[in-house]
């Protein structure tokens, strides 16, 4: 039996999950859900209906996953809630600071209706996450080092295309080099936000709109901007187009620590990703989670779930025993 996997949202991330699930063999898409006229959407998948979301509770019983691909600035806090009552979903939500906020909303939902959320699924959140705890738990003694990029964060080039007076942008996130090569040496830094990052945006602003005002704003951003030393270019659509068009991204994690009776052997384990697409790369994680999402619920669980609490043979389309002779 294929999972009946429902897409909300066909910007980047709903035609990499498209992708993604018509390259899993345990997967079908069985329809796709828009704010805009389903008639003005073409999707890639034929035969697969395309929904007005208004039309999404009559789907209910035909939609084993719910992925949802808007935005966390604004459009996954209230959707995730909403819909975790009614479908087993996966998001992407990535604005860290409020993920315990955003966990406690969908875990309500999805238990008054008998469902799973799994939140925050992707790289960052998500695979960083892992790679945080495996090796928090192996290394007790030793500090934490995330780097991003340099690549385009989808999550703050739509927060910065949230602001009024803006038409389009991208957003790079950028490691700054003497950082990463002090942690990458073992010389445990002690950084701040802002010394670690570098935020570069590039912006197409809407015809009258203040650049100052609209600059302001994008840097005052909390959870975004607000801590980061960030640039501001104001470019044409053209320029846009020309030069920012491709969505790559990548990063680093590390965890430097040592063992020992007096601390004398010194460890870095180092989790690297290099991403020509970002947006491919997270929906083919939101796949894979909504496999496991759907294992869950196959055995009576309820409630909200993230990458760390999900068993990693969950996320494989393998059998245990296929996992245990080529994988173990």
């Amino acid at each position: 039996m294929s999972i009946r996997i429902g897409i909300i949202g066909y910007g980047n991330l709903g035609k990499g999950v498209e992708i993604a699930v018509n390259a899993a063999p345990d997967m079908e898409l069985a329809a796709v859900f828009t704010r805009r006229d389903p008639a003005s959407l073409v999707i890639k998948t034929p035969g697969v209906p395309v929904v007005a979301a208004s039309e999404i509770e009559t789907w209910k019983d035909r939609i084993d996953v719910m992925i949802l691909c808007g935005g966390s600035a604004t459009d996954l806090p209230v959707q995730t809630p909403q819909y975790a009552a009614l479908f087993n979903v996966v998001d992407s939500f990535d604005t860290h600071a409020r993920i315990p906020e955003h966990y406690e909303n969908v875990d309500r939902a999805a238990r008054e209706g008998g469902k799973i959320g799994v939140i925050s699924c992707g790289w960052d959140p998500g695979m960083f996450s892992l790679a945080r705890a495996y090796a928090n738990a192996i290394l007790p003694d030793g500090r934490d080092y995330t780097f991003w990029g340099k690549g385009v964060s989808q999550g703050h080039s739509d927060a910065i295309r949230r602001v009024k007076g803006v038409k389009n942008a991208r957003q790079y996130t950028i490691p700054v080099d003497s950082a990463l090569e002090a942690v990458r040496n073992g010389e445990l830094p002690e950084l701040t936000t802002r010394q670690k990052h570098i935020r570069e945006c590039f912006v197409v602003l809407e015809e009258g709109a203040d650049a100052a005002a609209v600059e302001k704003e994008i840097r005052e951003m909390p959870n975004y901007f607000a801590d980061y030393d960030t640039i501001v270019h104001f470019i044409s659509e053209e320029e846009l187009l020309r030069d920012h068009s491709s969505l790559p991204h990548g990063g680093i994690v590390f965890r430097s620590g040592s063992t020992g009776v007096n601390k004398e052997h010194k460890h870095i384990i180092e989790y690297s990703l290099k991403l020509d697409s970002n947006p491919e790369f997270t929906t083919s994680v939101l796949a894979a989670c909504a496999r496991a999402a759907f294992r869950m619920y196959q055995e009576g669980q309820s409630g909200c779930r993230t990458m760390l609490d999900i068993p990693p043979a969950y996320l494989s389309e393998k059998s245990g025993e296929e996992l245990r002779a080529h994988l173990l």
